[in-house]
């Protein structure tokens, strides 16, 4: 059988050649054009990598224009039903979900290495006491690789999968001490008595003073329910812009430590891993559901600056899949928490409802994201705000060190280096400083 090929011509030389197209699984295929410049002297230019393929993964599929999402096959909303967090992760980095045995010790080796190194309390110390949270997330977790430099041959394959456990395990440990050192609270060491989110909300939330597990201060189940799901939803997403930064840095070799701690820093921009908190800026802004029809209008105003945060999607084109999915729990929550912020949710809802309703917004199908939900459901969880980043992280840690892993393990893989058109000024000669003008 004839393969596909895409036939490009430059009119200029009169020169063409022929390229093959790869298929995947799912979705369009892709024109292979590694060879372009060689054959016919140009490179692609394509800002913000639209329509470029920077690899070939088989961890996650998304469908925009239908709203599929699916984590090695599965669709989400099975996982998000059926599955705990930590059996997600093991399917994300494994390539298939774990039997009950495989499972256990896998949940065993993440209660193993959830422990940090005394060393690093120390390193907590030196951050002011106002510092963003993210900041130590950034700092702390590239200094692991100073704990652990003796299992960090990334040719070494069983190296590699006991520094993605390591980093899957103490990201949690991690980020509860960073929000221990904000407020100034003792840092609370993890159980292996507990499971992943439970172990999370306890180092969070315990005081020396009162236990944050007994009868009067227990960890709600539907606390930790709503949190399992929020991770599992944010677990992986594709070639987003910290997934791809963390294979670009991996790309040269770099200590995974390193190459999260990229992620991390690409994960922090407001663009991508804060939108969650900039929905809850929008709220206060809003102030109360009477403004609501006076700002879905200054959203439809194309010059008018304010946005509406939390609905329509830059990939899903008609809903969010995570968002049908935690619409349900946000709804929960919001029943079962009395919060001071009931005002806010009462916002909150008044907006969903309304923009549901709304025909611009039915028209240009911009329903309420993951974002919308997941940012009042921490909320409602007393999560902090400036923590909200560090949550998404923790979760999407899973798909991080998953894609490291897989690239890893590819025996062709390069060094990452994207081409430019350059704008600047021609070759032009030295003038000494005193001819200068």
């Amino acid at each position: 059988m004839e393969k596909d090929t895409v036939t490009i011509k430059v009119n200029s030389t009169g020169k063409q050649a022929d390229f093959p197209l790869l298929k995947g699984t799912h979705g369009n295929p892709a024109v292979e054009i590694s060879s372009l410049n060689k054959e016919l002297g140009i490179f692609t230019y394509d800002p913000g990598f639209m329509a470029t393929a920077s690899c070939k993964s088989s961890i996650t599929y998304i469908d925009g224009e239908n709203g599929i999402l699916l984590y090695r096959g599965y669709p989400i909303d099975q996982l998000a039903k059926n599955s705990s967090f930590l059996e997600v992760a093991y399917l994300l980095m494994n390539g298939d979900l774990p039997s009950r045995q495989e499972l256990g010790a896998f949940v065993n080796e993440i209660n193993q290495h959830a422990m940090l190194h005394e060393a690093l309390r120390g390193f907590f110390d030196g951050f002011h006491y106002d510092a963003h949270p993210m900041a130590m997330m950034v700092g702390v977790v590239g200094s692991l690789s100073a704990f652990y430099h003796s299992e960090l041959d990334m040719n070494d394959p069983e190296h590699r999968r006991i520094s993605a456990m390591r980093m899957l395990a103490k990201i949690p440990t991690i980020a509860a001490a960073s929000y221990r050192h904000s407020v100034g609270w003792p840092y609370v060491y993890p159980r292996q008595d507990l499971e992943y989110c439970e172990n999370f909300l306890n180092m969070m939330f315990s005081l020396p003073s009162q236990k944050y597990i007994d009868e009067a201060h227990y960890i709600d189940p539907a606390a930790v329910k709503a949190l399992n799901l929020l991770f599992i939803l944010h677990a992986d997403h594709e070639q987003n812009a910290s997934t791809s930064t963390v294979r670009l840095a991996s790309s040269t070799g770099a200590n995974p430590y390193a190459c999260i701690a990229a992620g991390i820093s690409a994960l922090w921009g407001p663009a991508h891993g804060g939108a969650n908190e900039a929905v809850l800026s929008m709220l206060d802004e809003i102030g109360s559901a009477d403004n609501i029809p006076k700002f879905i209008a200054k959203a439809k105003d194309k010059n008018d600056p304010f946005r509406l945060m939390g609905f329509g999607h830059r990939v899903y084109k008609n809903f969010d899949p995570r968002a049908t999915i935690i619409r349900e729990t946000c709804h929960e929550i919001l029943e079962k928490f009395s919060s001071d912020d009931e005002p806010l949710f009462e916002l909150a809802l008044a907006l969903e409802e309304y923009a549901l309703k709304d025909e611009y917004f039915i028209e240009k199908k911009l329903y309420p994201n993951v974002d919308f939900y997941s940012g009042i459901i921490y909320k409602a969880l007393k999560i902090p705000v400036d923590m909200f980043t560090v949550m998404f992280v923790i979760a999407r840690t899973a798909g991080w060190v998953s894609h490291w892993l897989e690239m890893m393990a590819e025996p062709t893989h390069r060094i990452g280096r994207p081409r430019q058109i350059y704008t600047g000024l021609s070759a032009r000669d030295y003038v000494e400083i005193a001819e200068r003008k």
